[in-house]
């Protein structure tokens, strides 16, 4: 074992070393921290200028010569995908280190063979780089190994760790627990070992004398102590043999280190100077300062604010594996999940999710957020990012008598409020489809759109239309065509104002409308806002209506410029992915093209939606992002 750089196990601790701070960089000093106070409330970097991420920065800061530069870490597991809770921790960890001029790593706690796959780390990068950020590099836990395997031998050697041959049903007993809980805690039997024997029984556990559950390696700390957290937690342990072989290390290694054990000292490795983390591990901390003072390496300030929770789904990855195992969704990234791979197939921008994580600031509380907040945001986001096309679910055609059957008159439509969005121009004819529900064949007078005798504008067409009569098929009885006039004053007197106005598109075989598209519709997955909650599971709990198909949507000829000019607008994340291909040779996170997602266009007086990845050359397949209205059966 190669020992020199490890610190003199028989040092006295009254002589321990100054623990070192993180290599230095040329950085300049931050002056926006005098100016946080009078910061904007859409500043979408307010939650580190103000608060709780502001004190955080205030007791370790480069102003007050305490660090050179912010070190920060976003340290996922690779064993499932990530969800919208884990936005926050994306944001909060590189955007702090932003913030402050300094930098993220992006690191793979890689510890435990057993649940982790490949799938997930390319994923994870993906996801890390969709949101926009740029980890200063790619790091693993395995890249330590030989490094902790050294410090866990010395922390033997300084009798601070032992190995344990009790059983499970033992340490929890040992810890007060089991049958009659609160018993008093006591220590376990091999915890005063002479520390030789401890250590050739670590080596012997890497050498595979022992099976999974025989043997573990064990901290001494204090069992006095009111915190779990130090009651002797386990630092290696033994995996099942069929889940030994590393997807990095190989065959390497049989023994693996904790997540108690490794958090803090890659930390340590990499100078973290803030280990920001949610409050689940806010006990944690005392342990994890305690192994680094043990062994007297660097030692990272670790702080804990609350975790972001979302009501009305479920978010572990074993309820959503059987959601899809049970084909209750497609897939992990189906639409109606809120993992980031599900929300961005969904269409849901990357910058809108940060500006979410940012309106909702950041404290020491838990975030619990209802679904329909979420969508508000994404809602307000779009409003202003994305441009407008006419787009009809359930098309009825209109034939307007009177018109030549060549008649054809080209319509200007911007594409936005903001004139920077541009125009396009859209054919009219003689036949036109509208929504089914904008006709009805009986009037009303709290009834403004069309139904006979009733007059009402078409979007952006300079003349309204009035219905004369209308078709029905004899075996169904459903409406199938509806006559009306063209009111255009023909002696150039001012023309009928109608009271309402309603979208449509046109037929024109010559400018390629309608386009047909499948729309799908997406509502909550579950009925209720605590799935778990229901007695009988919470697959139980499912809404049967979570998807509506639209087989026969019509899209205006427009939404071809929208497909070539898409992202709208292009966002840190999605325009970083443009350059298909190609790798950032500092990071080595592999960029991908940006998806169909990023064709995204609010369909006027509907909804939002975004091109589906399932969409081919002759199939276009759209996903609805989120409604217009909180209430869609609102008119």
């Amino acid at each position: 074992m190669d020992t020199t750089s490890l610190p003199d196990p028989k040092r006295s601790k009254t002589q321990k070393q100054k623990a070192p701070k993180p290599p230095k960089a040329a950085i300049a000093p931050n002056p926006r921290r005098a100016e946080a106070a009078k910061a904007a409330p859409d500043d979408t970097q307010l939650m580190f200028k103000v608060g709780f991420l502001s004190d955080v920065y205030q007791e370790r800061s480069v102003e007050s010569g305490a660090i050179d530069k912010v070190v920060t870490r976003f340290p996922p597991e690779p064993n499932g995908f990530l969800h919208i809770g884990h936005s926050k921790a994306i944001a909060i960890n590189f955007g702090f280190a932003k913030q402050h001029g300094g930098e993220c790593y992006l690191r793979f706690d890689d510890t435990n063979p057993k649940s982790e796959e490949e799938q997930y780390f390319i994923a994870i990068e993906e996801m890390v780089k969709w949101l926009g950020f740029e980890p200063k590099r790619v790091t693993y836990s395995s890249d330590n190994f030989d490094r902790l395997y050294a410090l866990a031998e010395a922390l033997v050697e300084r009798d601070r760790a032992y190995v344990c041959h009790c059983t499970k049903a033992e340490v929890i007993a040992q810890r007060g627990g089991g049958e009659g809980e609160g018993k008093p805690r006591y220590a376990c039997p091999h915890r005063d070992r002479p520390t030789a024997e401890s250590l050739a029984e670590f080596r012997a556990m890497r050498h595979g004398k022992y099976e999974v559950g025989e043997t573990a390696l064990r901290m001494k700390q204090n069992l006095d102590d009111g915190n779990p957290q130090m009651w002797d937690l386990f630092a290696y342990r033994i995996p099942e043999e069929e889940h030994r072989k590393h997807h990095r290390t190989g065959d390497k290694w049989r023994i693996y280190p904790t997540y108690d054990f490794t958090h803090c000292l890659c930390d340590s490795f990499e100078g973290i100077t803030h280990s920001l983390c949610t409050t689940e591990f806010e006990l944690s901390r005392v342990s994890y300062e305690w192994l680094c003072d043990e062994l007297e390496v660097y030692k990272p300030m670790q702080r804990e604010y609350g975790r972001l929770n979302v009501s009305g789904t479920v978010l572990s990855k074993r309820k959503i594996v059987e959601l899809v195992n049970k084909g209750h969704v497609r897939a992990w990234d189906d639409p109606r999940l809120y993992t980031l791979i599900a929300l961005r197939r969904r269409g849901v921008p990357p910058g809108a999710i940060l500006s979410f994580v940012n309106e909702l600031g950041v404290t020491k509380a838990t975030t619990n957020i209802e679904l329909r907040r979420f969508e508000t945001s994404i809602r307000r986001y779009l409003e202003l990012t994305v441009p407008r096309l006419m787009l009809v679910l359930e098309p009825l055609t209109v034939v307007i008598d009177g018109l030549d059957d060549d008649h054809l008159d080209m319509v200007d439509v911007p594409f936005s409020k903001n004139p920077a969005y541009g125009s396009h121009s859209i054919p009219f004819t003689k036949t036109v489809y509208i929504e089914r529900s904008d006709f009805r064949e009986v009037d009303s007078d709290d009834y403004f759109r069309l139904a006979p005798g009733k007059t009402v504008g078409l979007l952006k067409v300079p003349f309204p239309i009035t219905a004369t009569s209308f078709e029905k098929d004899s075996n169904t009885g459903e409406i199938t065509v509806v006559h009306a006039k063209y009111e255009k004053p023909l002696d150039g007197s001012t023309p009928k104002k109608p009271k309402s106005f309603i979208h449509w598109v046109a037929s024109s075989p010559a400018h390629n409308s309608p386009i047909k598209a499948t729309v799908r519709a997406f509502n909550p997955l579950f009925r209720s806002n605590n799935p778990a909650a229901h007695p009988d599971g919470f697959l139980a709990d499912i809404n049967p209506d979570s998807e509506q198909i639209f087989p026969h949507a019509m899209i205006e000829c427009g939404f071809e410029e929208i497909r070539q000019r898409a992202p709208w607008p292009a966002e840190a994340g999605e325009k970083k992915l443009i350059d298909a291909g190609k790798r950032s040779p500092e990071s080595g996170v592999q960029q991908a093209a940006p998806g169909p997602e990023t064709i995204r266009f609010q369909g006027m007086r509907v909804a939002y939606f975004c091109v589906d990845r399932e969409t081919t050359k002759d199939d276009l397949i759209l996903n609805r992002i989120v409604s217009l209205k909180e209430d869609v059966g609102k008119d």
